[in-house]
């Protein structure tokens, strides 16, 4: 019973636990996001468009802020899938105390760096006047959460790595529950608005970590965690980083570019804004959906890399493929043809409506895309490589659009220019990301005759 929540990606058929893996990953990712979702309409129902605009405004600059510390659960979750698949106690254990110390560390920093940032970025950014004091206000309070989403984060990348995505996903359910709860409570009875918000997602985020932690030290495997013993390991530290600097310097200047379409979306107004906003976060559940698949590919291919088993890392990524576009085109395209009844759960302003649309028409639509994309980083990582995909991916998407903004959008200064810059940008990474997977499988695997499986053999803690 101990190991019922464990998946043996090494061995047998990988589709069945593939799905096994992904689902409820893609559901926890749903409940996360209903998180904010729940801030969103909540505002946008009962404060009104410029506090619903005021919460969609802090979003690619929270996403910017963090994504340091979230690269670095990535590096967590692949040193720790790899232990885990060449059986290595020692070094499991070591890279747990690791992660989780350093997820506490950085979500204190994180404290500090977002209230002091907050209000003269989003003046950088160009947020009206008639929403600036309201974004201060919730992103202040969003961020003194930090720790927890911090240790949440690291913690599930731990379970991840051995195959568990059931247990964050019950964790996340009763947070989401107590988050909406409090929501409601704090908006309609307290009249809390956006500080209301930010306050219950604090609370949730809290809850999830707490039951994250109890899960790791109640824990009879391998990657027991003892909160007596938590100590910063330097190797692991160190192999944590390489991998995961890489990645999380990646998505911090993908933000940076979001950040400069989310400032130029601003020139248009705050309907445009909360149009944009609603829009964006309907997007959020094709896109949490599609990078589950990343997340498996990326956990499959880093335990299957420690176990020696080279010849099914083609498999995964060939299968990871076929799900994430299938769900990619189904989602994103849907999402659109309902688009105008699921705008009017945030809004019921028919320019804000109009505006959403207008965003949903073109990049929800072409999402499989981003899918695609993402799993090919995401089995690239898998095999030790962090670097080659971020370079990849900052030049065929961020530093593209960043161009794309300063020159097509100049000329043609439009909403639709800005969004069309996202598939063009797929496409060009995509592309990139297939020379580098077949440079990558050649330098790792070599003559697959020359490359046997480890054995998976056990190693006391000492």
């Amino acid at each position: 019973m101990k190991k019922s929540y464990e998946i043996d990606m090494c061995s047998g058929p990988l589709f069945g636990k593939i799905m096994r893996f992904a689902v409820p990953l893609i559901l926890s990712g749903v409940l996360q996001l209903l998180f904010n979702a729940a801030d969103i309409i909540v505002v946008g129902r009962f404060t009104g468009s410029h506090a619903l605009a005021a919460v969609g405004s802090t979003s690619a600059l929270i996403n910017l802020l963090v994504n340091l510390f979230i690269g670095v659960s990535v590096g967590a979750n692949v040193m720790a899938a790899r232990y885990f698949g060449s059986r290595s106690e020692k070094e499991m254990y070591e890279t747990v105390h690791t992660a989780i110390l350093t997820a506490l560390i950085g979500g204190c920093l994180m404290i500090f760096i977002g209230i002091l940032m907050a209000r003269p970025v989003l003046e950088l950014m160009g947020t009206p006047d008639d929403v600036l004091s309201h974004a201060v206000l919730y992103m202040r309070i969003y961020f003194i959460g930090m720790p927890s989403f911090m240790v949440y984060n690291f913690g599930a990348a731990i379970l991840r790595a051995i195959g568990d995505t059931k247990r964050p996903l019950y964790f996340l359910t009763a947070a989401g529950v107590v988050n909406v709860i409090f929501n409601l409570l704090f908006v309609i009875v307290f009249h809390m608005g956006v500080a209301g918000v930010a306050i219950a997602t604090v609370i949730s985020q809290t809850i999830s970590a707490a039951l994250v932690l109890l899960c790791l030290c109640r824990s009879e495997g391998i990657y027991r965690l003892d909160l007596k013993k938590l100590h910063i390991h330097r190797d692991k530290l160190s192999a944590m980083l390489q991998i995961g600097l890489p990645a999380g310097f990646q998505g911090m200047v993908f933000n940076i570019s979001n950040v400069l379409i989310q400032s130029s979306v601003n020139s248009f107004g705050s309907l445009a804004m909360a149009g944009n906003t609603a829009a964006n976060n309907i997007e959020g559940f094709v896109y949490i959906s599609t990078n589950s698949i990343y997340q498996t590919s990326l956990s499959f291919t880093s335990q299957n890399m420690g176990a020696r088993q080279y010849k099914r890392v083609d498999r995964i990524l060939i299968e990871c493929l076929l799900i994430v576009t299938v769900l990619g085109l189904v989602l994103g395209n849907g999402a659109y043809l309902l688009g105008d009844s699921l705008l009017q759960v945030y809004s019921s302003d028919p320019e804000v409506i109009a505006f959403g649309i207008s965003r949903l028409a073109v990049v929800c639509v072409s999402y499989a895309l981003c899918g695609i994309m993402d799993v090919m980083a995401g089995s690239i990582r898998g095999m030790g490589c962090s670097v080659m995909p971020m370079v990849v991916s900052l030049t065929g998407a961020c530093l593209f659009r960043v161009v794309w903004i300063f020159t097509a959008f100049k000329i043609s200064r439009s909403l639709f220019t800005l969004y069309i810059s996202y598939p063009i940008s797929w496409v060009l990474t995509i592309s990139m990301h297939v020379v580098c997977y077949l440079v990558m499988r050649k330098r790792k695997f070599g003559p697959p005759r020359n490359r046997a499986p480890l054995p998976r053999k056990k190693q006391d803690v000492s």
